[in-house]
């Protein structure tokens, strides 16, 4: 699936202590537990601000959601998701949001319709809770 670029200094905090540097493998398993996302049988890896994912899923949309809750966490720069799907499908795109984003307006970026933005809100879940709570610098899945 490749590298994915976050801003490391924007995101989750899942843990106390120095939020500069990157959560552990075991803390970034529950994590990936607290979204319903199953990390067993994943291997985690962290390397400073680079976390490296290696595994299987069931789809390519769960393997990109594993990818973004890792990386939509404070402290981790880039995620190397070399899982591996066993229904592959198109990959999604990926967007930062900006400050002034809204669902509806990078739906309307993204597909042309405001209308749309449910899409991008359900290929998102459960690391969003409302359409409305997304803020600057979240890496979200828009798919095709």
């Amino acid at each position: 699936m490749g590298l994915i670029s976050f801003v490391k200094n924007v995101g989750e905090k899942i843990f106390g202590g120095n939020e500069a540097q990157a959560a552990t493998a075991d803390e970034l398993k529950k994590e990936l537990d607290k979204h319903g996302l199953n990390a067993e049988g994943l291997d985690i890896a962290v390397d400073g601000d680079k976390v490296v994912v290696k595994g299987k899923t069931n789809d390519s949309a769960t393997a990109e959601k594993i990818a973004i809750a890792l990386g939509n966490t404070i402290g981790v720069a880039e995620v190397d998701n070399q899982l591996e799907a066993d229904n592959a499908e198109d990959e999604s795109n990926f967007y930062t949001v900006v400050s002034g984003d809204t669902l509806s307006k990078i739906a309307k970026e993204q597909y042309g319709n405001a209308n749309d933005y449910m899409k991008i809100f359900e290929a998102n879940k459960p690391m969003l809770s409302h359409p409305d709570k997304i803020y600057p610098g979240q890496v979200l899945r828009i798919p095709k």
